[in-house]
Order: C-alpha cells, then structure tokens, then sequence
C-alpha cells in the first residue's frame, strides 16, 4: 500500500502492532531497482511481519546524490517497490535521513543494507531506534550491483 503521508501510516502501524504484527522499516533511494535491491528486501522482510519501505523523494535524493539523480521519478518508484512482493507499505519521504520516522513510528526492526557496520550507519537514527528498544539488523551486500555502477556502465557504453 501506498502511504500518501506520515499521519496515514501512523494509523497504520498502530493497528498492526495493536495485533502483534512485528514491523520492520528500511529506506533508500531504490533509483533503478537491481538484483542487490531484491534480495536486500527479501532480508530485511525476513526480519519481521510488515516491511515498510521509506523512499527518498526526488529533491532528497538531489541533495544526496546530486544534480543528475534520480533517474526514475519518486512516484515510478513507489510503485514499482509496491509490486514486490517483500515490501507491504511505501511512504515516500523528503528529508535525507529517516529520522523523524524511526522516531515517531518505533518499528521493532530497523534493517540496513550495504556496508554499514553500527559504527557507519547514521548514529542519530542508532540513537532513536536503541533508545526505544528497536532491533538493527544489517545486512552485508550479497551482489556487487549498485545503482551508481550501472549509470556509469551506461555512461561508458555510450561514449565509447
């Protein structure tokens, strides 16, 4: 489902842990989707009842990665996230971090992908997810694919 905004999804997952539902909530930019990406999810599902992806908006994706990202337009993605059959909910968010959500929300799983390690994930959202009990769960790459890396093979390919 497709959150359209915070409050929304609030109700939610208040219903969800209100029947024991565990959630789990991860975020990312998912610019063009890869073999990387699928099995991130899949994990990062496994951790729990309810995944909740966090989108990162066009603008915060700009501020993140650049002038010349995204390549697929926020709601694109959404939708495209949303037809997997690992990710339940979708909210896309506008700031660069999740902060505010890992805040408000308080999933009982709060999954990373990559290499973050507890020391390299942003420490404010550590901060907020162990202050109220949360799980992290990292997940190390399984598949050298990025989103980055294929732009750049593009890129290449047509220069050459």
């Amino acid at each position: 489902m497709l959150v359209s905004n915070l409050d929304e999804l609030i109700i939610e997952v208040e219903k969800l842990k209100s029947i024991g539902k565990k959630i789990v909530w991860t975020n990312g930019c998912f610019d063009i989707l890869h073999i990387g990406h699928i099995r991130y999810l899949q994990q990062a599902k496994s951790c729990g009842d309810v995944l909740i992806l966090g989108i990162n908006s066009d603008d915060s994706i700009k501020q993140i990665k650049g002038p010349l990202r995204p390549i697929i337009p926020e709601n694109e993605r959404a939708e495209i996230m949303l037809s997997l059959k690992s990710v339940d909910y979708v909210l896309i968010f506008h700031e660069p971090h999740p902060t505010r959500y890992l805040e408000i929300l308080k999933p009982d799983v709060y999954a990373k992908g990559g290499d973050y390690t507890l020391d390299t994930i942003n420490q404010d959202e550590r901060k907020i997810v162990e202050g109220y009990g949360g799980k992290i769960a990292l997940f190390t790459a399984n598949t050298l694919a990025s989103t980055t890396d294929i732009i750049e093979k593009i890129r290449s390919e047509k220069r050459e």
